[in-house]
Parts: structure tokens; C-alpha cells; sequence
């Protein structure tokens, strides 16, 4: 079984409530950086006890799988226990012995469609331009750098063909102009999207997720941003931002990154 597969082998228990199959495909020091639950292979493993006790089903919906090195990063629908879909960004690291050692997320209420009629999750998701992974995640962390950290603001249009860019934000319309309405509406609000560190750009083909934190007005944000990269520019996004528990409320003290 590939560790894609292993993945979402490993999500599905949420569902199935196969709690042997979790304890399989977790290594026993299992790091752990959701701030709502405890870190190690057990913490897991009793969660998908509890959500199989529970008296409505939990539902698992994978809408997007990538591989990258040791790392499986996909976006899921979850609705654990009834309790309302959420829409999220998953990462999950892997040991030479195919265990699972380590996962960080993003999860955010799944919303109506945005103001150009997109989802958080509809779109393409097909994999294509393995040949360019490389070369897109280097246009992604440029893109960052540039834009998104407010190094080179200037550079911005260099990364879009014209005003196409597909915008599955929940907030947000499409197009340079949309994100740019977007942003001064934020500014009259004097609120600022401030991304101070990225973490980390997984690739695959003609996708890339980078994981990011910084501020969102007065609040510390963790940002997932997944780019759809075509003819060298970037083409779709989708994302969850997720506010960061105070340090008091964690259940583990891994960190969020």
C-alpha cells in the first residue's frame, strides 16, 4: 500500500471506527500538532474509539490527494459525529518503516459559495506536470515572498495571466481585482492579512500547499493555501485559515507547525 493510500486508510477510521487499523498505520511516537487533541499513536487511536461510539456517524469525504517525499497532504470533508461539515487540509508525514510520525491541519466550517459562485472545494483535481513539481513549488515560494509577505508587492502581476484567477475563498471573488476589493474592504475594517513565516511547500505536479502563519487582524492565523499552477503562472487557489488556540487551551505541546 503507498503512503497516499495509507493516508486516507488512516482518515477513513474516523468513519469505519477501525480503531486496529489506526494502531497499524501509526507509529507508536506518533507527533501530533492538532492543538485539540493529545499527541502519540494512542491519543489517535481513542479518538476513533469515541467517534465510533458516538451516536451519529462520522463522514469522511477526500476530495484532493497529493504525495510529496515522505510527506501525503490531502483535502477532506469531515463531519465528525454530526456535529457540521468541516472543510480541511491534512499533512502527514512518514517514516522509512511506511508509519505514520507525524500530522499537522487546518480545518475550517464549510460555507456557502463565495461571491463568483465557488466552493471551498469544487474544481479541478486532476495531477498533472509531474515533470514541473519542482519548478512550481519555487514559483509558490516566490510567490510568497513576494506577494504574499509584502516583500516585492510590485512583482504581483508577474504571477497571474492578466486578471484570471479562480478564487475558492469563501470571502473573495475572483481575479486580481476581486482579491484586491477584498483587501481594502479589510483595511477600512483596519484589518490586515499578515503572513510572517512559511512553514512549509509541499508539491505534486501542478499543485502546491504552503502552510503559513501570521496575524489576521489581532488574531494568530494559520494559513493553508493550495495554488493551482498552469503555463507558469498561478491559476486557482483554495484555502482554510484557522485561528491559533491560546497556548492554555493545548492539548499538546508540539506546536500548530
Amino acid at each position: 500500500m503507498s503512503n497516499l493510500n495509507k493516508a486516507l486508510a488512516l482518515i477513513n477510521t474516523f468513519a469505519t471506527g477501525d480503531a486496529d487499523k489506526a494502531s497499524e498505520l501509526l507509529d507508536e511516537n506518533y507527533i501530533q500538532h492538532n492543538l485539540a487533541y493529545g499527541t502519540g499513536r494512542n491519543a489517535f487511536v481513542e479518538s476513533v474509539k469515541f467517534l465510533a461510539s458516538a451516536p451519529v456517524k462520522t463522514t469522511v469525504d477526500n476530495i484532493r490527494a497529493f504525495e510529496d517525499g515522505d510527506k501525503v497532504f490531502l483535502q477532506t470533508v469531515y463531519n465528525f459525529a454530526g456535529a457540521g461539515e468541516q472543510v480541511a487540509f491534512d499533512v502527514f508525514r512518514f517514516n522509512e518503516a511506511g508509519k505514520i510520525v507525524e500530522h499537522w491541519d487546518n480545518l475550517a466550517k464549510k460555507a456557502p459559495q463565495n461571491p463568483s459562485g465557488r466552493t471551498q472545494i469544487d474544481g479541478p483535481t486532476e495531477i498533472t506536470d509531474i515533470d514541473k513539481t519542482e519548478a512550481n513549488r519555487e514559483l509558490v515560494k516566490n510567490f510568497l515572498f513576494d506577494v504574499m509577505q509584502g516583500n516585492h508587492p510590485e512583482k504581483t502581476p508577474e504571477y497571474f495571466e492578466g486578471d484570471v484567477y479562480l478564487q475558492h475563498n469563501t470571502g473573495i471573488a475572483d481575479g486580481l481585482s476581486g482579491l484586491g476589493t477584498a483587501l481594502e474592504e479589510l483595511a477600512k475594517q483596519n484589518i490586515q492579512m499578515v503572513y510572517d513565516k512559511v512553514h512549509q511547500v509541499l508539491a505534486q505536479g501542478n499543485y502546491a500547499l504552503a502552510i503559513s502563519e501570521g496575524t489576521l487582524g489581532n488574531a494568530k492565523t494559520a494559513y493553508y493555501d493550495l495554488w493551482r499552477i498552469e503555463n507558469g503562472k498561478i491559476k486557482e487557489h483554495w484555502d482554510v485559515m484557522e485561528t491559533i488556540a491560546d497556548k492554555k487551551d493545548w492539548q499538546n505541546q508540539n506546536g500548530k507547525f
